[in-house]
């Protein structure tokens, strides 16, 4: 087999992959539908329009506020039968925004100079949470890389493979990575969690971590960063039977980071090259890596 037919072959397997992933997570969504009304515009159901003023771009109430900075923890926390305390965010097919095909997401503009057309097509206000939350995440995928970071936010599958095969290059075989919940759990709870294996570290020479954003349709804001990192799999038992298959990445070097950061309140600590900070991926967040990693 030639050595393009081989990568070709690659990519559609990475592709399928992915495509199953995304299924799993998006699929049966009927909070909004994309259709056709004079050019592309979002039909919404009430939970649609609850997910987006509740919860899109972090505008939580304080209580939900409240529960979901417990994802931080210290890298000596990671022991076999050690306990943590872990919210994982669950959200229901209804709270799911539609994950969009490039053609569908190329059509629509992504850019904070289109903010107002963008809330006329949503039919949103320009003082309401969700136009908020909209305009947060274009500024935030605008922003201009930090020091030694690639990054980018992808709006359809396609894109973030694309822009995943940019960062590893076409000789390096990359996988994708997740946070799975073994047995099904409909609710968010915040309870304590064991660590029922010695925690595995995943080696990579190249790491993308990508993160859902507060939009109307999925967007994901993707990065790679040249710093210290290490990256876990770690298998977690819960007080309530719910056993997950957890990714957790440790930031060694913290010290370009914002003293206000939540994660050093959180840990009590401050920013420096001694003050690691750590913290679980939710299910719907991604690590790419080599996929010459061990696992």
């Amino acid at each position: 087999m030639r050595r393009a037919d081989m990568a070709a072959g690659l990519n559609s397997c990475i592709f399928f992959f992915l495509a199953l992933i995304f299924l799993q997570c998006f699929c049966g969504s009927r909070a909004r539908e994309i259709a056709d009304r004079h050019g592309m515009q979002m039909q919404q159901t009430k939970d649609s329009n609850n997910y987006i003023q509740n919860q899109l771009n972090g505008m939580l109430g304080k209580h939900e506020k409240d529960l979901a900075v417990n994802v931080f923890f210290n890298e000596e926390d990671l022991k076999l039968g050690n306990k943590i305390p872990i919210y994982f965010p669950i959200k229901g097919p209804s709270a799911k925004p539609p994950l969009l095909s490039r053609e569908q997401a190329d059509s629509i503009p992504f850019s904070s100079s289109k903010l107002p057309y963008l809330l006329q097509l949503f039919s949103f206000s320009k003082d309401s949470p969700q136009a908020n939350a909209m305009a947060d995440t274009l500024s935030h995928c605008e922003f201009k890389p930090g020091k030694g970071e690639i990054k980018f936010c992808a709006t359809s599958l396609e894109s973030m493979l694309d822009s995943a095969l940019n960062v590893f290059g076409s000789k390096t075989p990359f996988k994708v990575l997740t946070t799975n919940h073994l047995k099904d759990q409909t609710t968010s709870i915040l309870q304590n969690y064991t660590i029922q294996d010695e925690p595995k570290v995943i080696s990579s020479s190249k790491m993308v971590a990508c993160h859902t954003m507060s939009y109307p349709y999925a967007v994901y804001y993707c990065h790679s960063q040249e710093s210290d990192t290490k990256l876990f799999k770690v298998l977690l038992l819960g007080e309530n039977g719910n056993k997950v298959d957890a990714m957790a990445i440790c930031h060694m070097d913290t010290s370009d980071w914002d003293p206000n950061h939540v994660a050093f309140c959180v840990l009590k600590s401050v920013p420096g090259r001694s003050s690691p900070v750590c913290h679980f991926f939710p299910a719907d967040h991604l690590v790419w890596v080599a996929s010459t990693s061990a696992l």
